[in-house]
């Protein structure tokens, strides 16, 4: 074993990921015996001492058979129905197969809105922290069944990044139909296994495929690698590989592809910011205060700011645009709502405070409330 795996023989905290190819037959329905090995890996994991936090995609996969759907929907009334037949079937499997393991299970179903507002996000770190406290195993999934189109995660590669980073994970392992990140399509005899990922260098040039091979399941390479990069930039080291090699990544073999983790990690708050937070609008910014805000990390003011968009209230979070290119430049939480905004517009914060009150001297945007994108 390379020094370089003992990252994940040394893991005491893992999020696992698993997506609905690696779990469902191609027509639909649970198959038991993949189901059961993956539980048989995680549950050998558990009485090494090691937590483990699952995240598992599968339940609309789940409920096309029993439902007699030929397969996946394309419309959301159709997804969220068999979403809550087969999340049912797929909790009542893992139920019963960590059961053999002396495990105890939790069903864990986020929305959007669980980790990009602030207080939805600290109480779902709560939750997830006093399971893992109290030895029972978390299995965490998009809530399908309520989740609207506009606002989901549409896989749960992101979701699994974001999970990691709430439980303070050692380790994100991403499970695939595809054991490892290749140079081109997997099928290409020329393409070649990527072993290390060190960083976004590493991948220059490289034909990232955007769909998976089983379409039972909404996540390609494009999700895992962006997966990735979220949960490397919060110093967990990742790795992607097929389900059935998931014993073996676990034991230090050098199977699928390791992304190394950054060396540093940014505060939650800011992590959060940059990755878990939707946008309630934008500010449009002159070229002066894109140069403050990027270039210098300055706080913005009214005076650079051209335009307003968005409805949003005091503290919500907004992206920076950048006027001239259209292209978001940082995020921040705003210290005015939409209301109030426009009419401080391009005014210095001196005039302001004379004109309106020593209030109004505040930062649009404080530089510790903002990230660059």
């Amino acid at each position: 074993m390379g020094r370089v795996r003992e990252v994940v023989t040394g893991a005491r905290r893992i999020v696992v990921k698993v997506g609905s190819s690696s779990l469902t037959t191609a027509a639909g329905g649970i198959d038991e015996q993949r189901l059961d090995t993956l539980v048989d890996t995680l549950g050998g994991l558990t009485g090494e001492g090691r937590e483990v936090v699952l995240v598992s995609s599968g339940a609309i996969a789940a409920g096309l058979a029993p439902l007699h759907l030929p397969r996946r929907p394309r419309d959301l009334a159709t997804q969220q129905a068999a979403a809550a037949v087969g999340q049912g079937l797929l909790m009542a499997r893992y139920t019963a197969g960590f059961a053999r393991h002396g495990l105890t299970v939790a069903q864990v179903l986020l929305t959007v809105d669980d980790v990009t507002r602030r207080s939805h996000y600290r109480n779902a770190y709560r939750t997830l922290r006093k399971l893992l406290d109290l030895g029972a195993l978390p299995i965490v999934n998009e809530n399908d069944t309520v989740a609207t189109e506009e606002i989901r995660f549409g896989d749960n590669d992101r979701l699994a990044a974001l999970v990691a980073a709430l439980v303070d994970a050692d380790l994100l392992v991403l499970l695939s139909d595809v054991d490892a990140l290749y140079t081109g399509n997997p099928a290409d005899p020329s393409a070649r296994m990527i072993p290390l990922v060190r960083g976004d260098s590493d991948l220059e040039g490289i034909a990232i495929g955007s769909a998976g091979r089983s379409g039972v399941g909404t996540g390609g390479m494009v999700t895992k690698v962006e997966a990735a990069r979220i949960a490397t930039g919060f110093g967990i080291p990742v790795v992607l590989t097929a389900a059935p090699l998931a014993g073996r990544v676990l034991a230090g073999d050098e199977v699928g592809t390791l992304f190394e983790a950054a060396a540093s990690r940014p505060a939650a708050r800011l992590f959060w910011l940059a990755h878990a937070t939707a946008p309630r609008g934008r500010l449009h910014l002159d070229a002066g205060a894109v140069t403050a805000v990027v270039a210098r990390r300055k706080s913005l003011l009214p005076a650079g700011i051209t335009a307003v968009d968005g409805s949003f209230a005091a503290g919500d979070p907004v992206d920076l645009v950048d006027a001239g290119s259209g292209t978001p430049v940082a995020r921040g939480l705003v210290n005015y709502d939409a209301v109030e905004l426009p009419a401080l517009l391009g005014r210095s914060t001196p005039e302001l405070a004379a004109a309106l009150g020593p209030g109004y001297e505040r930062e649009v945007v404080h530089r510790d409330d903002l990230v660059l994108l």
